[in-house]
C-alpha cells in the first residue's frame, strides 16, 4: 500500500514538471544556506579551537589591551612591563610565569621572502617551563640552548617545499631582518598558524634585533591547581590594576584562560549561527507556503482523480495519506538538493578563500547529524505544509468531485 502512495506521488511530480522544481526552490535555498553557513561556522570554530590547543589548560594569559594591529599583545598603547613576570610569579597559586615577545618580521631564503612572526624563548629554567607549557618539541635538529648565538628554530611549515621554494633543514642559513642566522631545528607541527610559521630566537638576541627594552607582549602564568584558577585570576587582576593605576571596570589589560577565550568565541559564533538559522528559517517557511499552494492547486487539477479513487473504495485516510506523503516528498526533495548545493557552496567558498587569503584556517565541518537533521526537517516542513490541503482533498465527496471535474 505504501509503495502505491509513492508511485502515485512520483507520477504527480512527473506530470507537474517544472512547477514541482519551482515549488521546492524555497526549501532548497533555506537548507542550502543552513548546510553551507553552519558547515563553514563549525569549521571556523574547529579551526579557532585548534589555535588555542597548544596552551595547557592550567594557564592564564595576560595581555595589554588597546590599539592592536599585529599579533596578540602587540601594538598596544601601554605594554606589559618585564618586571610584571617576577611579581606575578610571586602571587599565591602561580607556579611559574614567563613573558613572550612577538614581533612582525621577514625571513629570506632561497631568494624568496616571507613575512611572519619572531618570538622569544627565555633563558635558564624558564626555557624548559615555556617549552613544556606551550608544548614545543623539535621534529628535526634540536631545540635552542642558552649558549646558542645567531641560531634560530623555525616552525614546521618552513620544512615544506612550497613555503620558500624548497624545504628548509637544520644547517641551512636564513636572513631574519637582514641578519644571518643558522637554522638549528624545526618544530613539530602544532596546528597553530603562528607557531607553525614562527621564528624562535633566544630572548636576548631577539631584544637586540628588534630593539625591545623592558616590555612583553604576553605573560603566561601556570596555575597547577585548576580549582584555584578563578581566585588566582582575581589576584593577578588586582595586582595589575594597582601597577597600571586603573580602577576596576576600566582595565587596560585582560587575564584569561584558553577555555575562557574559547567560550567567548563560541558565544560569538553561536550568535552568528542564530542569525543564520533565522534567515534560513524564513526561506524554509516561504518554501513551505509554496508547497501548500502547489498542493491546493493539485487538488483542483485532480478533483476527478480523487472522485474516481473514492468511487472505487478509497477512504478519506487514503486520500489524506497520499497528499501528505506527496507534500512531504516535495520538502524532502528540496532538502536533499539543498544539502548537495550547500556542501558545494561551502567547499567552493573555502577554495576561493584559500586561493586569495592563503590561510589553512579556513575549513568546512559538516556532520552526519546536520545532514540527517536537515533532511528530516525539510520532510516535516513539507508534510506540515500539506496537512490542510490533504484534509481538504480527503473531505471531497465522490459525487461532488465527479460532477465538479470537467
Amino acid at each position: 500500500m505504501i509503495n502505491d502512495y509513492f508511485k502515485l506521488s512520483y507520477i504527480s511530480f512527473k506530470n507537474r514538471g517544472l512547477r514541482s522544481w519551482l515549488t521546492v526552490l524555497g526549501i532548497l535555498i533555506g537548507i542550502a544556506a543552513v548546510i553551507s553557513l553552519i558547515g563553514l561556522g563549525e569549521g571556523l570554530r574547529f579551526a579557532i579551537s585548534s589555535q588555542f590547543s597548544f596552551l595547557s589548560t592550567d594557564t592564564l594569559t595576560v595581555q595589554a589591551s588597546g590599539l592592536n594591529a599585529g599579533p596578540p599583545g602587540t601594538g598596544v598603547i601601554k605594554p606589559l612591563k618585564d618586571y610584571y613576570v617576577k611579581d606575578i610569579e610571586n602571587i599565591k597559586g602561580v607556579e611559574t610565569a614567563f613573558g613572550r615577545i612577538i614581533e612582525d618580521t621577514k625571513i629570506e631564503f632561497n631568494d624568496k621572502i616571507d613575512f611572519t612572526f619572531a618570538a622569544n624563548i627565555p633563558e635558564g629554567k624558564k626555557r624548559k617551563d615555556m617549552e613544556r607549557v606551550i608544548g614545543l618539541e623539535a621534529e628535526k635538529g634540536r631545540m635552542l640552548k642558552d649558549s646558542d648565538i645567531d641560531k634560530v628554530l623555525l616552525g614546521n611549515d618552513y620544512g615544506k617545499e612550497d613555503k620558500m621554494g624548497r624545504a628548509i633543514n637544520p644547517g641551512d642559513k636564513v636572513l631574519v631582518q637582514s641578519k644571518k642566522f643558522d637554522v638549528i631545528g624545526l618544530l613539530k607541527k602544532k596546528g597553530n598558524f603562528i607557531i607553525d610559521n614562527s621564528i624562535i630566537i633566544n630572548e636576548k638576541e631577539l631584544k637586540d634585533l628588534f630593539n625591545v627594552n623592558d616590555t612583553y607582549d604576553i605573560i603566561i602564568a601556570k596555575v597547577p591547581n585548576r580549582n584555584e584558577m578563578s581566585l588566582v585570576k582575581e589576584r593577578i587582576e588586582k595586582y595589575l590594576r594597582k601597577e597600571r593605576d586603573v580602577k576596576e571596570g576600566e582595565e587596560d589589560f585582560t587575564v584569561q584562560s584558553p577555555q575562557q577565550t574559547l567560550k567567548n568565541i563560541d558565544a560569538t559564533l553561536f550568535a552568528v549561527q542564530i542569525f543564520i538559522y533565522v534567515i534560513a528559517g524564513i526561506s524554509i517557511i516561504v518554501g513551505g507556503i509554496g508547497i501548500s499552494n502547489t498542493m491546493y492547486t493539485s487538488i483542483l487539477e485532480r478533483t476527478k482523480q480523487i472522485g474516481i479513487m473514492k468511487s472505487i473504495g478509497a477512504k478519506n485516510k487514503d486520500i489524506f495519506t497520499l497528499f501528505l506523503i506527496e507534500s512531504g516528498l516535495l520538502g524532502f526533495l528540496g532538502g536533499l538538493i539543498g544539502i548537495l548545493f550547500g556542501i558545494g557552496i561551502a567547499y567552493a567558498l573555502i577554495f576561493i578563500g584559500k586561493l586569495f587569503l592563503e590561510s589553512e584556517l579556513l575549513k568546512v565541518k559538516i556532520s552526519f547529524a546536520l545532514i540527517l537533521g536537515s533532511l528530516l526537517f525539510s520532510f516535516i516542513i513539507g508534510s506540515i505544509a500539506g496537512i490542510l490541503p490533504a484534509i481538504q482533498a480527503s473531505k471531497l465527496k465522490p459525487v461532488d468531485a465527479l460532477r465538479y471535474a470537467k
